[in-house]
């Protein structure tokens, strides 16, 4: 737990550098862009599958019956904005491990780690594959557990979905560079509950309004300490 600590007090140390703003700030506008244009262009789809899902759950004729007719269809708008803001933060959260990790790693490695050989352990291909994975898994997660939500059990579900993601997205990508193939396999097996506990704080984060604007490069930057910090550990044990 300590090094969990320590790795998320230095991740808060680097947050406001300049460099590193800037990779808080175009994440998240592209993301935003990007289900903007979506919105608009697929606003009549989105409505109608919105419409099926409440039809199923027993709102829609509710909705439809209200007077006056403007609450009803602020209650509509009010559900695609709940949509649209995880969408953003779940694709800029994508974003900055597929592209926006490699120019945090350069940050915090000159400044932290500037001794860490890169042994190149990773690569494109192995990143992109873990996301297909992550995602995967984290839509299976919401899908396998709806039933909680009615036995009232589903408020844990968002935390584990968002743990599992923090930790399964950034851990590759965080020690891909430095670490070889070797080391990579025995840090996700032996930090196992490190990466956890990462995931499940940083996950945290995002249920944050404001701070979760921040969230998706807090989390690359914490773990990016941790996993060089474990892997330059792992080096010394080895050469002791």
């Amino acid at each position: 737990m300590t090094a969990v600590l320590d790795a998320l007090a230095r991740a808060l140390r680097d947050l406001f550098h300049p460099r590193v703003l800037w990779v808080v700030v175009w994440p998240m506008l592209a993301a935003g862009l990007l289900w903007l244009v979506l919105a608009v262009t697929f606003w009549s789809t989105f409505s109608g599958w919105i419409a099926l899902g409440l039809d199923k759950i027993g709102i829609e004729a509710w909705l439809t019956g209200l007077e006056p007719t403007w609450i009803a269809n602020g209650i509509q708008a009010l559900l695609h904005v709940l949509f649209y803001v995880p969408l953003v933060y779940l694709t800029a959260l994508l974003i900055t491990a597929l592209f926006g990790t490699s120019a945090l790693i350069r940050i915090v490695a000159a400044r932290s780690y500037p001794a860490l050989v890169r042994e190149q352990g990773g690569g494109i291909a192995g990143s992109l594959w873990n996301a297909v994975v992550a995602l995967f898994v984290f839509f299976a997660l919401w899908v396998v557990t709806l039933p909680l939500w009615l036995l009232g059990a589903g408020i844990v579900v968002p935390f584990a979905a968002a743990a599992y993601l923090n930790q399964r997205l950034f851990r590759y990508d965080a020690i891909a560079e430095h670490a070889s193939a070797a080391e990579m396999a025995t840090l996700f097996r032996n930090e196992r509950s490190g990466w956890w506990g990462l995931g499940v704080l940083t996950g945290l984060v995002q249920f944050v309004p404001l701070l979760n604007l921040l969230g998706p490069v807090f989390a690359a930057l914490a773990f990016i300490h941790f996993g060089l910090a474990r892997l330059q550990r792992l080096r010394q044990a080895s050469a002791a």
